[in-house]
Parts: C-alpha cells; structure tokens; sequence
C-alpha cells in the first residue's frame, strides 16, 4: 500500500505542483518515472491515502494507530534519500564560501556519456542538511514511541514527525537552488508553499493528542 501511494502520489505531485500546463498536455509523459520528477510531498498525501485504505481493509483501526508507528523509522529512510540526491548531484544549494561547500557535477548525463565534466562553484550541500535533519527527526521519534511510550498519545508522535520534517524543509529551501524557472519570482518557492500545511497538520495532531486522555492498550489487552 505505501509503495504503491508513495511512487504514485510522488510523480503526480512533481507533475500537478511544478509543471502542471506540460504534463497535463502531454499525458503519456506522466508515466515516464525514469526520466526523473519526484515530489515528497506528492508521496505524502499519496502514503495518506494508502494508509486510509490500508486501516480500513487490514488492520481496522484508526489511521493515526498506523501512522505513529509507520513514521518512526521513515525518517532514516527520508535520510538516505536525501543521501542518493547527494551522489545523484541534485537539489543543491547556492553558492558559499564556507569550508564544507561542494562543487556539483551541472553536466551529469552527458558526463556518464563520455563528456568532461562541468563543476558548480562551492555549494551548499542542502542534501547533506537535510539528511542530518530528517536523522534527529528518526531520533526524537525512537525516543517519544520506545522511551516515552508516547504510542499511547493517538497522533502525537506523527505530528511531531510532521512538524520536524516540513519545518525543517522550509528552512533549507532558502539556501536551495529553485526546481522550476517559475519559482524565480516567488517569495517562497513551492517546496516551502507545500510544506506549511503540513506543519500546520502536525501542531494540530500534537495539540489534539495532549489534550486526550492516553490510550492505555496495555491495559486494555489484560483486561481481554
């Protein structure tokens, strides 16, 4: 179900948020994956939806039971992709002076082909930022569900995930190299547009969780 939702909802995302007048005209290119043209937050709502399905087919229980424990290890996944851009040579940053800038490969294709290769000036390694990132995140969150045992609290968990993922997006996105030529002109490019709400959700969710009472699942499995 979160495979599915995930590489679906991720190439709709890319094609409806960043380019939609091209790929609504050319509709057969929407099936090309392999040319590239992911969007996490497309493979989110798309892992939202898959999730609704698999709570009410499978495990008949609330999305929110399923989410809390799916997100605790998808920050360490999150990371490692993050690390494949790296070695992929794509989503960097702006140029700086600071010690740690690296300098990207622009040609990479035409480089695998043969072609000497054109290096970007020192930049911002924004993958490398954001693997750190969504890595504390994977920490906070092993700690609320095993060490905290915050599992009980419907929502808490996955909203605090929310919160540190997208919030953490916005804030890098500054340094980030925009996708499209269109983001050129916006004050907040569309990574950080589509990242809000999501925040937004995720204060929500931890608001609602600490003013319920805990679910004691512990108790209740005794008592059956």
């Amino acid at each position: 179900y979160t495979m599915v939702g995930t590489v679906v909802g991720a190439r709709l995302g890319h094609c409806l948020f960043y380019d939609p007048g091209y790929y609504l005209a050319n509709p057969i290119e929407i099936f090309k994956v392999w040319e590239g043209g992911l969007a996490s937050h497309g493979g989110t709502l798309g892992i939202v939806i898959a999730i609704y399905f698999y709570s009410w087919r499978i495990t008949h229980k609330s999305m929110l039971w399923t989410f809390d424990k799916l997100v605790v290890p998808t920050g360490l996944v999150a990371a490692m992709i993050r690390l494949g851009n790296l070695m992929n040579h794509e989503i960097y940053g702006h140029p700086t002076d600071l010690p740690w800038g690296f300098r990207f490969i622009e040609n990479l294709h035409a480089w695998k082909m043969g072609a000497e290769p054109v290096f970007t000036v020192p930049s911002h390694p924004t993958q490398l930022y954001e693997a750190l990132c969504y890595l504390v995140t994977f920490g906070i969150c092993m700690w609320l569900y095993f060490i905290k045992k915050e599992w009980k609290r419907e929502g808490l968990i996955f909203g605090v995930f929310m919160i540190c993922i997208f919030g953490s997006r916005i804030f890098i996105e500054f340094l980030k190299n925009n996708q499209e030529a269109f983001e050129d002109s916006m004050v907040l490019n569309m990574g950080q547009w589509l990242s809000i709400p999501f925040v937004l959700a995720g204060c929500w969710f931890v608001w609602r969780a600490l003013t319920r009472k805990p679910n004691n699942y512990e108790e209740l499995k005794i008592k059956k």
